[in-house]
């Protein structure tokens, strides 16, 4: 059945309309094609890079280098690339699940590999000229060229339309000359291409330009960054003296850089998240092959209700890391289905497409980047002492982990972007939060009902608390709207309490519509562990909001208002049924155990 435009929801409408769960994509419902993918694309990663994951710590640029252009010949640098410019031309849910099996071995091949097919090649693909696309997309889809990305300057990191990078246009009006300094450049050691964003004269906003890596014509390097983590992920400074760029090079229209800028870093967000699940995967296998073996007290320390806490929650994460990721990719892929079907051009569409979902991708780089640092945390707890050991891959792990919080956008600046852009979305009609946020100031003031709800359904209970923990979100947000109005960007505080209990519930509301979905299918005792990990993370996510809730809620109202929306987030936080949390961990720790890993995806 075709997907109309009716039957897909908005960027940020999760929050105010029912999602069915027959209207999400889960990892279950691969075609076989997509699984072929998803097999070639692990035994590339088990054979070149998980295998040799010693090289990538010892600073081996060169083999980083080597992986990526036997990654080239198989193809892999190539599935978001259209097929016209020599790429395969694959969906955006083939494409992330690339990104996503791709990145679990180490973090130095996944930085290269996400500079090079997402930042190094996609801004060319979507704003180039049809020139531009065809002189330099082929080669960057077979990995004969690599590509990298130079938006970041010594003075302008979150703030990137700040940088002080000058394009001067020649007395002949035929080249640029570009001259600036910058820093943290992935893929610099062994690139041809950059993507250089300069300003030209005093404009308001940067310039994209495409400038070849010729060391004669003004680009110098600074030596390696010494880094915490990602070793043989090539980063340097590059200094531009005068490069001259050919005017045909400028990307897009002047002034536009700060857009291209920031619609590569929406589809990088939701990548980045993808790239942090196969991650999750492996570390939770190595952890539970190393508990089902290492004896203490005469028995493998996986009998140990500590360690299958850990093991559980990190089954948990990556079970609910993955609903949301790929809910939120088919939502993509959709949209540009339904653009490209009214008349956009493949660019146009894309574009559009991800932009719809900036809030959820927003969302899913924060959550998945935090679980993975937890996982890789908790693996080399697991371990205990030869966790921290370099000899086991569970340092470098935690130590590569930690950049994803970082790049992107700090966690920080996606946090309030998040919710920003959602209260943007509001004030041009696209999302109604208006509405239902009054309908929930007006229920606040109402007699709450006393009926028992029939929960007979699965999960229905954890549905019917859903609801309400929307409820929470709109009290919390309506209020502090209404009370800032404008100026509730300079309210960081309160804006990232407000967008921990909205990322909670788009991940817990992804992970319930996934095993709601699957156990209609497979059957519910097929379900059992997941059903487990779905009313885990609920019960989780249920603290996180009542705690971010409570701390906007006395920091922001008073007297009345302040006792009547403390009553009310009592009231939408309520279980009729506690769960035994304690048996959830149990049920899903055993099931690792007896799999000797994850086996959920």
């Amino acid at each position: 059945m075709e997907t109309t435009e009716k039957d897909i929801l908005r960027g940020g409408q999760f929050l105010v309309k029912e999602t069915k769960c027959e209207d999400v994509f889960t990892l279950e419902d691969l075609n076989e094609e997509q699984k072929m993918m998803r097999e070639s694309t692990k035994e590339f990663v088990d054979r070149e890079l998980w295998a040799h994951w010693e090289r990538f710590e010892k600073k081996d640029y060169a083999y980083t280098e080597e992986c990526m252009r036997k990654a080239g010949e198989l193809g892999l640098l190539s599935v978001a690339v259209p097929e016209a410019y020599g790429g395969m031309g694959m969906g955006f849910v083939s494409t992330m699940l690339v990104c996503d099996y791709i990145s679990g071995a180490t973090g130095s091949f996944s930085t290269a590999f996400g500079a090079h097919t997402g930042i190094g090649t996609m801004p060319i693909t979507l704003y180039g000229t049809e020139e531009q696309k065809q002189k330099y997309v082929p080669k960057l889809a077979t990995g004969e060229w690599f590509g990298a990305y130079c938006l970041t300057e010594p003075g302008a990191g979150s703030d990137a339309n700040s940088g002080k990078t000058k394009a001067v246009l020649s007395d002949d009006g035929k080249y640029y000359s570009i001259t600036g300094q910058k820093m943290w450049i992935s893929n610099a050691g062994f690139c041809n291409m950059f993507i250089v964003f300069a300003r030209i004269e005093d404009d308001k906003n940067i310039t994209g330009f495409i400038v070849e890596n010729d060391p004669e014509n003004g680009i110098s390097f600074g030596d390696e960054e010494k880094k915490l983590g990602i070793h043989s992920s090539s980063t340097r400074q590059v200094f531009f003296n005068d490069t001259k760029v050919p005017v045909e090079n400028m990307l897009s229209e002047r002034g536009n850089g700060f857009k291209i800028a920031m619609n590569a870093l929406n589809v990088g967000r939701i990548k980045l998240a993808a790239a942090c699940l196969e991650a999750q995967r492996r570390v939770i296998n190595e952890a539970t092959k190393y508990a089902n073996e290492r004896i203490q007290f005469k028995t493998p320390i996986m009998n140990f209700g500590a360690i299958k806490a850990k093991i559980a929650d990190m089954a948990t994460n990556a079970y609910v890391d993955e609903a949301a990721c790929y809910r939120a990719a088919k939502n993509i892929e959709d949209r540009i289905a339904i653009r490209e079907a009214s008349g956009n051009s493949h660019q146009e569409a894309e574009l559009k497409g991800v932009e719809e979902y900036a809030i959820e991708c927003s969302i899913l780089k924060v959550a998945v980047s935090e679980h993975v640092q937890h996982t890789t945390d908790e693996g080399i707890q697991v371990f205990g002492g030869m966790g921290f050991s370099a000899d086991t891959p569970m340092e470098s792990a935690w130590r590569d982990a930690r950049i994803s919080r970082i790049y992107e956008g700090t966690n920080e600046i996606n946090r309030m972007l998040s919710v920003g852009m959602l209260v943007k979305k509001a004030m041009k009609g696209h999302v109604d939060l208006l509405g239902p946020a009054t309908a929930v100031g007006e229920e606040l003031m109402g007699i709450p009902s006393f009926d028992t709800p029939d929960f007979s359904e699965l999960l229905a209970e954890e549905k019917d608390l859903l609801a309400r923990l929307k409820k929470v979100f709109l009290m919390v947000a309506g209020s502090a709207v209404q009370k800032f109005g404008p100026d509730l960007e300079k309210h960081q505080m309160l804006l990232m309490a407000a967008s921990d209990i909205l990322i909670q519930i788009y991940m817990a509301e992804s992970a319930i519509l996934r095993t709601e979905k699957n156990a209609k299918r497979f059957g519910e005792e097929a379900q059992a562990t997941q059903i487990a990990m779905s009313k885990l993370y609920l019960y989780r996510a249920v603290d996180i909001i009542q705690q971010k809730a409570k701390e906007g809620i006395v920091s922001f109202a008073e007297g009345d208002e302040q006792r009547m929306m403390l009553m009310g987030l009592k009231r939408f936080t309520k279980y009729t049924n506690q769960p035994n949390v304690v048996a959830l961990r149990t049920q899903i720790a055993d099931k690792v155990a007896a799999d000797n890993g994850y086996t959920f995806d």
